[in-house]
């Protein structure tokens, strides 16, 4: 639609399903979330509003003093099993992980960056939050899902044939440039192929000549197996440390076997 006084252009929604074997696999990918509120730019929706604007819903769920640059907030993949059982990644769940309290990783423009923000009282700019963003969201799963810790590995011979892909999704769930002094972005894709699905979740962080740091959820299932493995890493080093793969630091495919491993953790999720 478009044209005629009052009518708002639609944004279009990218959307795709399909059924592999007992699971249904879709996603959603469309544009980011509106920075103004749709009663104005000083205007904001009441909190118990039904009908309050995306915007509104996420400043009143979310308790930060302001969201990352860009926030896809239509974007996401579900995974739903005949059972029952859920696997979602969604950008709400993702940014409710964001610590709100006191931060202890303070970096020269830090102060620059808070400074920049249009918060309307002094209180709410320096209110301290994780200004990086960083969030340790696993993804979402319903109570359909039993979660078991396992010293199984994933198998990456398995992961590594080639295989024909039926299905290829890569969203972004936020990202946010820290003021210019690096990025913080969420993202998940997922492949299909004839053996099973793999989804990679992950949070990359560089600030840069400060730090680089990662959080990577992966999933694998194979479809003779009534679980899925999930292999959850933690890796991060300062930029001092790093000083060898400097042309890899805007790469986090290349960047993540430089960087030491802080916390890793496998489990199996059973859907049946």
């Amino acid at each position: 639609l478009s044209g005629g006084q009052g009518f708002a252009p639609r944004l279009p929604v990218d959307s795709e399903s399909i059924r592999f074997h007992d699971w249904q696999i879709s996603y959603e990918k469309s544009h980011i979330l509106k920075s103004i509120c749709k009663l104005g730019s000083t205007e904001c929706c009441a909190k118990e509003d039904a009908n309050r604007c995306d915007l509104c819903h996420y400043q009143h769920s979310l308790e930060l003093p302001h969201l990352p640059d860009m926030v896809f907030n239509k974007n996401q993949l579900v995974l739903k099993h005949k059972d029952g059982a859920i696997i979602e990644f969604k950008p709400m769940d993702a940014l409710a992980l964001v610590d709100n309290g006191k931060q202890p990783l303070e970096v020269a423009c830090a102060q620059e960056w808070r400074e920049t923000r249009p918060e309307k009282t002094m209180e709410e700019k320096f209110k301290p939050f994780d200004w990086t963003f960083t969030s340790t969201y696993q993804g979402t799963t319903n109570d359909k899902v039993r979660i078991e810790a396992t010293d199984q590995a994933l198998n990456m011979f398995k992961l590594m044939e080639r295989e024909n892909i039926i299905f290829y999704t890569d969203l972004t769930l936020f990202e946010d440039e820290l003021h210019d002094h690096g990025i913080s972005v969420m993202s998940v894709r997922i492949r299909v192929m004839p053996s099973g699905f793999f989804v990679l979740l992950r949070h990359f962080l560089r600030v840069d000549d400060v730090l680089i740091r990662m959080h990577d959820t992966r999933f694998h299932h194979e479809i003779e197996k009534d679980y899925i493995l999930k292999e959850y890493i933690h890796r991060e080093a300062p930029c001092s440390e790093l000083q060898n793969s400097v042309p890899f630091w805007t790469n986090p495919d290349a960047m993540q076997s430089h960087l030491p491993v802080k916390d890793k953790r496998m489990q199996k999720l059973f859907f049946k």
